[in-house]
């Protein structure tokens, strides 16, 4: 029983740390630009992608 008082005691004064700090506020969000990567083009040092799990029957 003692320790669910003092886990209480924790849990409330854990809450009460986290109550003290004021939640930043934002006037104006500025997300930047992205960005543009140039499309190459596939070249012969290009990695192939393939299902290696597909199994043939033979």
């Amino acid at each position: 029983m003692s320790e669910d008082d003092l886990l209480s005691q924790m849990l409330h004064a854990w809450r009460d740390d986290i109550d003290s700090v004021p939640f930043p506020q934002f006037t104006e969000l500025l997300i930047p630009r992205q960005q543009i990567r140039t499309r190459c083009s596939p070249s012969a040092s290009a990695v192939r992608v393939t299902n290696a799990t597909r199994r043939t029957d033979a």
